[in-house]
């Protein structure tokens, strides 16, 4: 069982920066595929972005290449993702999930990730 906690959060202006973070406890990420995904109101939960824990491949929304970058720190358990030059329309709940997986393919679909965090609120002024 993994247990999930994002943080880093918050409100800035546009073109202003956030790093969030999603750390695990319960055991390691080893074996697991960790992804990043946001939820606008009224809108559907949609993926960003994802990395292999082991391997360490990365897959991206193409509409975030570029400005989002997903991380690993084997060290403290935690995955982040660092958002740049960030936009109102990136405003939205954040969340953090896993899968345990041994391939190196990151999936995009919600239904495949076994393990949620709570979320954390991210809010972009014009």
């Amino acid at each position: 069982q993994v247990q999930l906690v994002e943080s880093g959060g918050g409100l800035t202006q546009a073109g202003g920066s956030l790093r969030l973070s999603c750390t695990a406890s319960g055991r390691t990420l080893s074996w697991h595929v960790v992804g990043w995904f946001r939820q606008a109101p009224g809108k559907e939960r949609e993926f960003i972005a994802g990395i292999a824990w082991t391997g360490g491949s990365t897959s991206y929304a193409d509409s975030e290449k570029g400005r989002f970058t997903v991380s690993r720190d084997f060290a403290k358990n935690t995955v982040y993702l660092q958002m740049n030059s960030l936009k109102p329309d990136d405003t939205a709940d954040y969340y953090c999930a896993a899968y345990v997986s041994t391939s190196q393919a990151v999936t995009v679909h919600t239904y495949i990730y076994t393990y949620w965090g709570q979320g954390t609120q991210v809010t972009v002024s014009s």
